[in-house]
């Protein structure tokens, strides 16, 4: 079992740098809003009625059916920070694929929303007339 634990060592090491480099952390986001936030672009692609009940402070909503119209609404001199519901929802995956494809810097939020409102950090809600 070691031997196979040694031949894969490389792969664990770029796995290990693509999750850092690629995934945005609950409290890394935190620490963005707080000391960076001109420095990056928080992107929500959930559905829009899940969106206005709540969502991550200065996030804009971009719902993921709908990403290839509003790419321009991503910054490629900030980092897109993309989430959608939770650890199972692959659609900030998808969603920043599409980004990372058009040349915006990009990372996805781990846990997304379900992750960012149990650590009971500040919630958003959005009147329908907004």
């Amino acid at each position: 079992m070691s031997e196979n634990l040694t031949k894969d060592l490389h792969k664990a090491k770029e796995f290990f740098l693509e999750q850092i480099s690629f995934i945005a952390s609950i409290y890394e986001l935190k620490n963005l809003i707080e000391n960076d936030i001109e420095n990056i672009n928080i992107i929500d692609v959930r559905k829009y009625d899940d969106y206005i009940d709540g969502h991550i402070p200065y996030a804009i909503h971009i719902p993921y059916e709908s990403m290839d119209e509003h790419l321009v609404m991503l910054e490629k001199n900030k980092i897109n920070i993309i989430y959608c519901y939770d650890y199972n929802c692959k659609l900030g995956y998808k969603a920043a694929y599409k980004a990372v494809e058009n040349g915006f810097p990009t990372k996805v939020l781990q846990g997304g929303y379900r992750a960012w409102k149990k650590m009971d950090y500040d919630i958003i809600k959005t009147s329908a007339n907004e």
